[in-house]
């Protein structure tokens, strides 16, 4: 069964989600993340100044096809187009599609009105399915 964990209260939701794409990588983990559109193309931008010193290397649905197979960071609208399993970060308003498929789900919260209220649809419906969620609050935290 999928792990399902929420981070919620970050102000900085695209920062918080680059720590732990760092983390992720540190770990040999192979992620996706997907959102809206727009939210992407910042994520995208953001990877690349991200550490002066370092480089989080990830692609996208326009990347080259070798650069797809090998990234160990895919960042799309569609979690299935990668044919990965380990981990899918959500930046989305809803439910992934397919999020069954793998084996962590990590939902990152913004602290504004519209992220929780959004957040609260997407617990609630984890709930009704039966899954035992986790939460990490980001102003209690400092490990990432």
């Amino acid at each position: 069964m999928t792990r399902i964990e929420f981070h919620f209260n970050t102000s900085e939701r695209l920062l918080h989600t680059c720590r732990l794409l760092r983390k992720a990588r540190a770990q040999d983990l192979r992620v996706v993340v997907v959102g809206a559109p727009a939210t992407l193309r910042q994520l995208d931008a953001q990877l690349w100044q991200f550490q002066d010193v370092s480089f989080l290397p990830h692609c996208t649905p326009e990347s080259d096809p070798e650069v797809q197979k090998v990234s160990p960071i895919c960042l799309g609208a569609d979690p299935h187009v990668w044919g990965l399993d380990d981990v899918l970060v959500n930046l989305g308003d809803e439910v992934p599609d397919g999020f069954v498929r793998f084996k962590r789900l990590i939902e990152i919260v913004s602290s504004d009105d519209h992220g929780k209220a959004q957040a609260r649809h997407r617990w609630k419906h984890y709930k009704s399915l039966g899954y035992e969620l986790v939460q990490h609050d980001l102003t209690k935290s400092s490990d990432l």
